[in-house]
């Protein structure tokens, strides 16, 4: 069976960011490496706004051509659950495995077919939990990294101790920061942070010991 097993940091070959595995994500990173051994053929990754699990199943269709059919976003009122409910019976008669990403799990979709419903709790189904130290500071780092600024580690290591652990947190604070050093034209420091995350007030560099 081909092995779907990521290092630590992976660059996929289309120039997306790093897909970087801890203990938050590394259950949906060793159930994917299971496949084709799904429940009913069919894998939904819960997990929250950011946590990468769109990306990680792109890593997977993209390791796997023409192995499943996608659904991103599969919670959303919007969805086509006809087409969903078609994918599915495919990939009980041996077509592409359904795999899909949601937010919230199954069971709070509000689903409105009732033969979609009662294949859905038959799907295998595995959650990206909220970020680790080290998973928040790869997604802090890699945030920064795309708005092209440098940031120190230390500079990270302060930030994430002081930073609710969801992945929504980690977004607002980067932008919060790279929002205070560009109206003061300023690299990103500790003291910058502080400030722009309001637990202090010296925002211009003025303390010993500016890192």
């Amino acid at each position: 069976m081909s092995q779907f097993a990521l290092p630590l940091e992976y660059r996929s070959a289309d120039g997306e960011a790093d897909f970087y595995i801890s203990e938050a994500n590394a259950a949906a990173v060793a159930m994917l490496d299971r496949w084709p051994d799904w429940p009913s053929h069919t894998l939904i990754v819960v997990g929250p706004e950011g946590s990468g699990k769109s990306h990680l199943l792109r890593l997977f269709a993209g390791r796997h051509p023409g192995a499943v059919r996608i659904y991103d976003e599969a919670d959303a009122p919007d969805r086509d659950e006809n087409a969903m409910f078609h994918a599915w019976n495919a990939a009980q008669a041996g077509g592409p495995a359904l795999l899909v990403a949601a937010r919230t799990s199954p069971g709070e979709w509000h689903v409105r077919l009732p033969d979609l419903a009662s294949r859905l709790g038959a799907a295998g189904v595995i959650h990206i939990d909220a970020p680790d130290d080290a998973l928040l500071a790869e997604i802090v780092a890699k945030s920064f990294r795309a708005r092209g600024l440098r940031v120190s580690p230390i500079v990270i290591e302060y930030m994430i101790q002081r930073i609710e652990r969801s992945f929504a947190a980690a977004a607002s604070a980067v932008a919060a920061i790279d929002a205070a050093a560009l109206a003061g034209q300023r690299a990103v420091t500790v003291p910058l942070v502080r400030a722009a995350l309001l637990l202090g007030d010296t925002a211009d560099g003025s303390e010993s010991g500016e890192t």
